[in-house]
């Protein structure tokens, strides 16, 4: 009987240390927000902006730590294998999260279960783009210039949403174009404009700078309706694709059972970041659309995208490796 009150005290001790920790958090630690990319990607860019207006609202520094490859996973496995305690989340795109299990045969983690949806970040618009020496300026320009010379046109990846759209082009199309995937989207496009490839679908945010200085021409945005950041570029069902309907979005993760102050603390900051005007007008200078909601909003999302990608990926004919 006393060892049982004993336990039972130091279960209640420990339960209420723990949500001590939780009230306080972070208590001026610095956070590590990890990122799937490498410097100088879209997603790079957006995170050094959450981060900076993150650390602002918590009262201290968040730490951007970028650990690219294997379709995001290797971001994905160093946050699940942190500790539930909020100093360790992911800044996660579609890649990690609604792609890699689907493309790849081992992925160290389970989307459902191993990780705590935090807060919706928004959407990072992807459009096409070719190398602008090429003879081709339109979507339609480029599927009868590929089916005039099948198996001819390459189109780079360096990320899910580039392979995917690739894929699903080709596919809906009907054309033969080959597939080069990069480690990282800057060393694509780097090569796109030297033009060692021909097209390739990128981030509106690490596309943009070379298409105002007009390296590379920009042909559609992948979602079914036009961006509202860039309004004058067609989708690509407006460019005669149909169905076609690809989006690349933006959220924060932690890893599972993370404690719910923590996670309210995060969502809280998220929020109120995405709707201050002058962040959101940064953000949006970027190529990227900031938005937001509650968790349970964000966490739904999750597993719908997971279920979706799934499906796109079997339509486009996409074997997991």
């Amino acid at each position: 009987m006393i060892l049982k009150k004993m336990t039972t005290a130091l279960l209640g001790f420990t339960l209420c240390a723990a949500s001590a920790a939780a009230a306080a958090w972070p208590d001026g630690k610095p956070i590590t927000m990890i990122v799937p990319f490498p410097p100088g990607s879209g997603t790079d860019s957006v995170a050094r902006i959450f981060a900076r207006e993150m650390g602002k609202r918590l009262d201290t520094n968040v730490i951007v730590d970028n650990k690219p490859g294997g379709n995001g996973t290797i971001a994905g496995q160093n946050v699940v294998r942190s500790k539930p305690d909020g100093y360790t989340i992911l800044i996660s795109t579609n890649t990690p999260l609604s792609a890699a299990p689907w493309l790849m045969k081992n992925v160290p983690y389970d989307v459902k279960t191993d990780f705590t949806p935090i807060a919706r970040g928004g959407n990072l618009p992807f459009i096409l783009i070719a190398n602008s020496q090429r003879p081709y300026t339109s979507v339609q320009e480029l599927i009868s210039y590929a089916k005039e010379h099948p198996g001819k046109v390459t189109y780079a990846s360096g990320n899910s949403t580039g392979i995917v759209s690739g894929a699903t082009l080709a596919s809906k199309a009907d054309i033969d174009i080959l597939h080069v995937p990069y480690k990282g989207t800057p060393q694509a496009i780097t090569d796109l404009i030297g033009g060692q490839v021909d097209v390739m679908f990128t981030d509106l945010t690490s596309g943009l700078p070379f298409i105002e200085s007009k390296q590379v021409n920009a042909f559609a945005v992948t979602t079914a309706e036009r961006s509202s950041l860039w309004p004058e570029l067609p989708s690509m069902q407006e460019a005669g694709v149909a169905d076609f309907d690809v989006t690349s979005w933006n959220g924060f993760l932690g890893p599972a059972n993370m404690p719910k102050e923590v996670v309210d603390k995060m969502n809280a900051a998220i929020n109120d970041i995405v709707t201050n005007p002058d962040v959101k007008a940064e953000l949006a200078r970027l190529g990227f659309d900031a938005f937001s909601g509650s968790q349970e909003e964000f966490a739904k999302f999750v597993l719908e995208q997971y279920e979706r990608w799934g499906k796109m990926i079997k339509d486009a004919g996409i074997a997991a490796n």
